[in-house]
């Protein structure tokens, strides 16, 4: 790489993003202090929830929108087209999906890991195995989350790797750990509003030094960068209306519906229309969001049209792109560069921070508690929380150094990120729709869906096609095209290998449902217990107006679930199938 494509810092530079870190750090200690007496697990995973709606909402909107999604949407554009806009138009579906199926199953439960709801529906070795299976793709993700923002400003500035890496994974690691969640969900509101104030300055400042919007958005379009009319219903075309509207809502939904990291903020609101509140809150903030990625990196590509900087040899990676791009056209407006390191970096440490709460809830309430010591206090408890919120945050920095020698694993790790959450959402969706399917159905679709998804992303490698999978809501570009080789085409699973990466989840939820009830189904559907109504999809609920009058509900709210009796009345048909053998 030209090593005259490093540009340097100024004092205001550095002065407003050591001011965005000390404004995190502040947050946490107000909180440590003004909470110091509420020695209480509930304060510190979920605010004791009261938390207010827009926090909450700025909150969910930050947790994933990363530093990855900032550097990767405009190298999409850059680099392809601008398809992936389209991506938006799944966030209202997927909201609605969330806020009137899963949301409402955690948030009457009063939990406060997700994962509890599998020991009430299944089994607790299942939600053991599906925390600690959480808790291995979040550690993997949140080191790339750390180590690939810090890669690619280092490339472009003189800041150093590892003290900007360890100085933000410190600070992240302090006021998560002393502040918990009301420290999480108030920075990440700071962080978001930084993140919207540097993606700003850089559109502005873009548009302004090619010549307005208009004329960045007709250059692009002379090139073939503007580009929404990819209809193809074939799967393995990587982005298409299909795929980012459908493909993307299950994305989305697996990442509102199922993350504990989102779920933990829902159930933070005083009650669940405040929740969904927030959750509706998120579709215009995604839009918003999405639409700054894409014409960044449409201004992007205007202003280097002539003079690629990756073909030029001033940067080695595509996902180096846009901070030169900044420190070209803002590098002489001092302290400007200051923001966008602090807007790239904020979406760091919203995701981590965000991580580090939710990984901690989970350890503790299912494994630690139920396994290893279930009459502990709540004091104890407490400082255990914090204990394991800063042995995860060590772990996650040492996960950074590993990746920073691993090379290519960090597309690897991002694709198990998705490889992971579809079956996650997977085994939920199970529980919620179908009373019939048991412990063993449960059981068998995770795994089967699981290996399904590592199966692909393991032959993709290998057969070298063309992959790109999900991080978050965003794109990680893996920009380099390779073709096969010549003896693959022959391969009949090749097409499985070049799925798009935007159906994985939604693949793994169907994977995981058919063989769950057929393996369910097998076993006659036996279970322990029938489900509680207060597990299930309150189906009737749902459908009380289409019902003939004299069956209809008769008590009306804006989301009952019906009572145990009638949930056990229909659950008397659960072992239909041993009694019929039995006879």
């Amino acid at each position: 790489m030209d090593t005259s494509s490093i540009s340097t810092f100024h004092t205001a530079d550095y002065a407003l993003f050591g001011l965005s870190l000390a404004i995190s750090v502040g947050v946490g200690i107000f909180y440590a202090i003004k909470d110091r007496n509420k020695a209480d697990t509930e304060e510190v995973f979920l605010g004791g929830r009261k938390m207010s709606v827009i926090p909450v909402a700025l909150s969910l909107l930050a947790s994933f929108q990363s530093a990855i999604s900032i550097i990767g949407i405009p190298a999409e554009v850059y680099f392809r087209n601008t398809m992936y806009l389209l991506f938006v138009l799944s966030s209202p579906l997927a909201i609605f999906c969330c806020n009137y199926i899963y949301i409402p199953i955690f948030y009457n439960l009063k939990i406060t890991s997700a994962f509890e709801y599998l020991s009430l529906r299944f089994h607790i070795s299942l939600r053991t195995a599906t925390s600690v299976l959480y808790s291995i793709q979040m550690l993997l993700y949140m080191s790339v989350v750390l180590y690939a923002p810090s890669l690619a400003l280092s490339a472009v500035t003189v800041l150093p790797l590892w003290p900007v890496v360890a100085t933000v994974g410190v600070v992240c690691i302090f006021y998560t750990t002393i502040g918990g969640m009301k420290a999480v969900v108030w920075t990440d509101t700071f962080q978001m509003l930084v993140i919207f104030a540097g993606l700003l300055a850089v559109l502005i400042q873009g548009s302004l030094v090619t010549g307005g919007l208009a004329n960045a958005w007709t250059i692009a379009s002379d090139h073939g960068r503007i580009k929404f009319n990819e209809i193809s219903g074939d799967p393995t075309v990587r982005h298409s209306i299909w795929s980012l509207i459908i493909g993307g809502a299950f994305t989305n939904m697996a990442v509102y519906g199922t993350n504990q990291a989102q779920v933990q903020r829902a159930c933070a609101c005083p009650t669940l229309t405040k929740a969904r509140v927030a959750y509706w809150l998120n579709v215009p903030g995604l839009m918003i969001s999405v639409l700054l990625y894409v014409l960044i990196g449409v201004v992007m590509f205007a202003y280097y049209v002539d003079r690629d900087p990756l073909e030029s040899g001033r940067i080695a990676a595509p996902d180096q792109t846009l901070p030169i791009f900044v420190m070209d056209i803002l590098g002489n407006y001092h302290g400007v560069p200051g923001l966008f390191v602090a807007c790239l970096f904020s979406g760091a440490l919203s995701t981590i921070s965000s991580g580090l709460n939710a990984m901690a809830a989970v350890t503790l309430q299912d494994v630690v508690r139920p396994h290893i010591a279930p009459n502990m206090s709540q004091t104890t408890a407490t400082w255990v929380a914090r204990g394991l919120a800063v042995g995860l945050g060590v772990i996650c920095l040492a996960l950074t150094y590993v990746a920073s020698w691993m090379g290519s694993i960090i597309q690897t790790v991002l694709s198990f990120f998705g490889a992971i959450g579809g079956p996650i959402m997977g085994v939920f969706t199970l529980g919620i729709f179908f009373p019939c399917a048991n412990s063993y159905g449960a059981f068998a679709g995770l795994i089967s869906s699981l290996g399904l998804s590592v199966w692909i992303l393991i032959g993709a490698k290998v057969t070298k096609t063309p992959l790109t999978l999900p991080s978050d809501n965003s794109t990680f570009a893996n920009l380099t095209t390779v073709s096969p080789p010549a003896d693959t085409f022959t391969n009949p699973l090749l097409p499985l290998y070049q799925l798009s990466y935007q159906y994985y989840s939604l693949l793994s939820v169907v994977v995981c449902i058919i063989v769950g009830l057929l393996v369910s189904a097998v076993t006659c559907f036996k279970q322990r217990h029938p489900p509680g109504s207060d597990l299930i999809f309150p189906y009737r609920s749902v459908l009380n107006p289409c019902l003939p009058k004299g069956h209809r509900l008769r008590k009306k709210e804006e989301y009952q679930f019906e009572t145990v009796s009638q949930m056990d009345d229909e659950s008397s048909n659960v072992d239909n199938c041993t009694a019929a053998k039995n006879t």
